[in-house]
C-alpha cells in the first residue's frame, strides 16, 4: 500500500462503481480525498461508511465548465491538489444507426467535456506549483473496435488523446498525466444493465461477458484502483504520457 498522507486528491464520479473504490482505497492510503459526484445520496452514503474526517464529498455536475471552476477554485482554497482523478462517466450501447444525436451530445457532456472541464480547472493551480498528477480512465474501446459501442468508443478514444496531449504539454512543469484502460469491470452497472436486458437469463449472461476477457473474468473496482494508487504515488514519478490496459489480456490476446 502507497502512503498518501500528505497528498489532496479529488476523484469525479466516487459515489459508486470504480469511482467508489478509488475513494476507498485513496483514503486507506491516507489521502484526503474529495468525492465529486451529483448523487449525492449515495454519496453520502459512501463518506459515512468509510466513517474518516479526511473524505469529503461535494456536489458538482462535471459538464459545467463554470461550474467545475468554482468548485475547484473552493478546494484549492482549502488544500493544494495533488491528484486529479477523472473517472466519472456514462454508456451508451448502440452502433452508429442506433445511436441519434441526443445520444452523442449525452455522452460528450460527460465522457470528453467533464475531463477537460476537470483538466482546466486544475491546470494552471498544478502548473503555478510545478508538480501534480492526473489521471484519466479510458477503456479498452479507446484503443479496439468494440461492438455497439460507436459513442461510448468516440468519447473514450477522446480521453485517451487528451491524456497524450496534457502530458506532452505539461512535462517541463512536473505535472504527470497517464490514463487507464479497463476491459469489463463488475460494477453495479453491469449488474444493472444485465438485469435490465437479460432478465430470464442473468447469471448466463454474466458468464458470457466474464469470459469475454481471455483470463476468464470481469475486474473488480479494488484491482482497477489499487492500480491507480500506485500510478498517482511517487512510486510513479518517472511515469507519464502513458495508457495501461487491465483487461484480463483484452486487447493482445483477442488479436
Amino acid at each position: 500500500m502507497q502512503d498518501l498522507q500528505h497528498k489532496t486528491v479529488v476523484i469525479t464520479g466516487g459515489a459508486s462503481g470504480i469511482g467508489e473504490a478509488l475513494v476507498r482505497t485513496f483514503a486507506q492510503a491516507g489521502a484526503r480525498v474529495y468525492l465529486i459526484d451529483t448523487n449525492s445520496n449515495q454519496a453520502e452514503q459512501v463518506v459515512e461508511s468509510i466513517g474518516s474526517e479526511k473524505v469529503k464529498f461535494l456536489y458538482c455536475d462535471i459538464s459545467k465548465n463554470a461550474d467545475f471552476h468554482q468548485l475547484a477554485t473552493k478546494i484549492e482554497g482549502e488544500h493544494p491538489v495533488d491528484i486529479l482523478i477523472n473517472n466519472a462517466g456514462i454508456a451508451h450501447v448502440g452502433s452508429l444507426e442506433k445511436t441519434d444525436v441526443d445520444d452523442l451530445n449525452r455522452l460528450y457532456e460527460v465522457n470528453i467535456k467533464g475531463v477537460y472541464n476537470g483538466m482546466h480547472a486544475f491546470i494552471l493551480h498544478m502548473k503555478q506549483r510545478k508538480k501534480g498528477v492526473i489521471l484519466n480512465m479510458a477503456s479498452i474501446a479507446s484503443s479496439v473496435g468494440i461492438s455497439d459501442r460507436f459513442a461510448y468508443s468516440m468519447t473514450k478514444g477522446a480521453v485517451l488523446t487528451m491524456t497524450y496531449s496534457v502530458a506532452k504539454d505539461y512535462v517541463e512543469h512536473g505535472i504527470r498525466c497517464n490514463s487507464i484502460s479497463p476491459a469489463r469491470v463488475h460494477t453495479p452497472f453491469v449488474d444493472g444493465f444485465i438485469r435490465e436486458n437479460y432478465p430470464e437469463k442473468q447469471e448466463q449472461m454474466f458468464a458470457q461477458l466474464s469470459k469475454t476477457q481471455p483470463i476468464g473474468r470481469m475486474a473488480s473496482p479494488e484491482e482497477i484502483a489499487k492500480f491507480a494508487l500506485f500510478l498517482c504515488s511517487d512510486d510513479a514519478a518517472f511515469i507519464t504520457g502513458t495508457d495501461y490496459p487491465i483487461d484480463g489480456g483484452f486487447i493482445k490476446l483477442n488479436s
